[in-house]
């Protein structure tokens, strides 16, 4: 996976960074890891600077001043990957939520298949959760549709946060404009995507809940999501 970036944003994820860097290595030879931490209690960010004795330069931290959401997360990693070499460059929970056996085909889509933007979909052929309690599965599927339905765009799992973008995607999206930080941020920058017309696949993955450290939803989150939705789709109306 030449070229590939996986960002990694954590907060208190002591019992999983390790683990999920090491998995995340193991698929190939050339991938990068850049870990963005919010200053975790735990000391998350001590952890990830003891294994880049194990992994020079392939293993990255930026660490925050205090916890910011996950949206501005990214866009602190995006930038700094746009600053260096980067082709693909991947969003990716630290939970195991994610497989990493799984970055391999969200890359092939974009390397070789011509995607611009892929994402690993729960919801492309069926719904592919595990451990999830069915309210939340009944939610996450129907907020889904719901975002589908509002915006227009052709995508089944729209708050999906396993995705890689080409590099040029997210030099062609203004990234000091977007404007959620909570999971809302991933319809946010698939609806940029979206409207620049370009490419967009999903890949089917299977979704498993974390088994270690705390869920970071919440019912703001939840809130921004609904109805903000309908904010960012009235005004790219009114753009045009």
């Amino acid at each position: 996976m030449t070229g590939a970036i996986v960002i990694i944003p954590t907060y208190n994820e002591i019992d999983n960074v390790e683990a999920i860097i090491k998995a995340v290595f193991s698929q190939s030879d050339d991938i990068h890891i850049l870990v963005v931490d919010d200053n975790s209690p735990d000391l998350t960010a001590l952890k990830v600077k003891e294994l880049q004795t194990d992994f020079p330069d392939r293993l990255f931290l930026e660490v925050r001043k205090e916890k910011s959401g996950l949206g501005t997360a990214y866009i602190h990693g995006f930038k700094w990957c746009l600053s260096k070499a980067y082709q693909y460059i991947f969003e990716m929970d630290a939970d195991f939520s994610h497989d990493p056996k799984d970055l391999k085909r969200l890359y092939d889509a974009c390397a070789l298949e011509g995607a611009d933007l892929s994402i690993g979909s729960r919801y492309i052929t069926g719904v592919n959760v595990v451990n999830w309690p069915m309210g939340r599965v009944l939610m996450s599927y129907c907020a889904s549709k719901y975002v589908r339905f509002i915006t227009g765009m052709n995508i089944n799992d729209t708050t999906a946060g396993f995705v890689c973008y080409k590099r040029k995607v997210l030099e062609a999206i203004n990234l000091d404009t977007i404007k959620f930080i909570g999971y809302a941020f991933q319809i946010e920058m698939k609806f940029k995507a979206y409207l620049k017309k370009f490419k967009i696949t999903e890949v089917p993955v299977i979704f498993t809940d974390r088994t270690k450290g705390e869920s970071k939803l919440s019912k703001g989150i939840i809130s921004e999501a609904i109805f903000g939705v309908i904010s960012m789709k009235l005004k790219s109306l009114f753009k045009k």
